[in-house]
C-alpha cells in the first residue's frame, strides 16, 4: 500500500493570515488610525464597557466601531444607540473569529476609513477562536467578567497571552461569587506578564476613566 501523505495546512494559513495583519497595521500606521481587537466571553459587558470608554473619548477622537457576530445586529444597533459613533454589524457566516482580511473588509465599509482616529472591533464572543487569528489590530484588550471565574486565565491561556490589557470586569458582584481578584490578576500574569489590568464596573462606571485615559495614551503614542 502507497504511503498516505500528510501536509500540515495550519501553519501556512496562520503565516498567510500574519502576513495581511501586518500589511493592514502598517496601512493604519500610515493613515494614523488606531484599531482596538476587543474579546471575551458572550455576557461578560463589552458592549456596555465600550459605550462607555465611547463616550469618555468620542469628543476628542472621531470612532468607528465593528460588531463582530455569526447573525443579527443587535450590538451594531445598541452601540450607536448609546453611544451616537459610526458603527457597522460585520457576519462571520457561521465563523467563531475574524482575521485580517476579514477585518480588512470590515474597516474599508467605512466611508473614507483613515478619517477615523480610533477603529474598535468587537470580535465574537468566546475565548478560543478570535485570540488565535491575528486581525492586524494595533492592541488586543480582552475582558474577563467576575462570574465567569479567576481560572479562566488558566484554562483559556492564549487568550490572555496575546491581549495587552485585560479589564476584570463586574466588580460590583464579587460579594456574591467565588472569584479571588488577586488571584484571577496572579493567573493573568502567569500567561503575560506583559499585561495591563484593570478592575471595572461598567454598569455603575467604576475604572472607566481609567481605561479610557490608557487607550487615549495608546492613540496618542500610535499617531506619533
Amino acid at each position: 500500500m502507497d504511503e498516505i501523505r500528510i501536509i500540515e495546512v495550519k501553519q501556512s494559513v496562520f503565516a498567510s493570515n500574519d502576513l495581511r495583519a501586518n500589511e493592514l497595521r502598517k496601512e493604519l500606521k500610515q493613515s494614523k488610525t488606531f484599531l482596538l481587537n476587543v474579546m471575551s466571553s458572550p455576557g461578560s459587558g463589552k458592549t456596555t464597557t465600550l459605550s462607555e470608554i465611547i463616550n469618555l473619548l468620542k469628543d476628542e477622537f472621531k470612532i468607528g466601531v465593528m460588531e463582530a457576530d455569526i447573525d443579527s445586529d443587535v450590538d451594531a444597533r445598541t452601540i450607536s444607540k448609546l453611544t451616537g459613533v459610526d458603527a457597522i454589524q460585520l457576519h462571520t457566516g457561521g465563523m467563531c473569529h475574524l482575521d485580517a482580511d476579514m477585518t480588512r473588509q470590515g474597516i474599508e465599509s467605512f466611508d473614507n476609513y483613515e478619517q477615523y482616529d480610533l477603529i474598535i472591533l468587537e470580535n465574537v464572543g468566546n475565548l478560543v477562536c478570535p485570540a488565535e487569528f491575528d486581525t492586524g489590530a494595533v492592541r488586543n484588550m480582552c475582558i474577563l467578567s467576575v462570574p465567569e471565574g479567576d481560572d479562566k486565565p488558566l484554562k483559556y491561556p492564549l487568550m490572555f497571552e496575546v491581549s495587552n490589557f485585560v479589564l476584570i470586569n463586574k466588580i460590583d458582584v464579587l460579594d456574591y461569587f467565588d472569584f479571588d481578584i488577586e488571584t484571577c490578576k496572579k493567573n493573568i500574569k502567569y500567561r503575560n506578564p506583559n499585561a495591563d489590568i484593570f478592575e471595572i464596573c461598567a454598569k455603575d462606571g467604576r475604572g472607566i476613566k481609567e481605561v479610557a485615559d490608557y487607550i487615549r495614551q495608546l492613540i496618542i503614542d500610535w499617531r506619533n
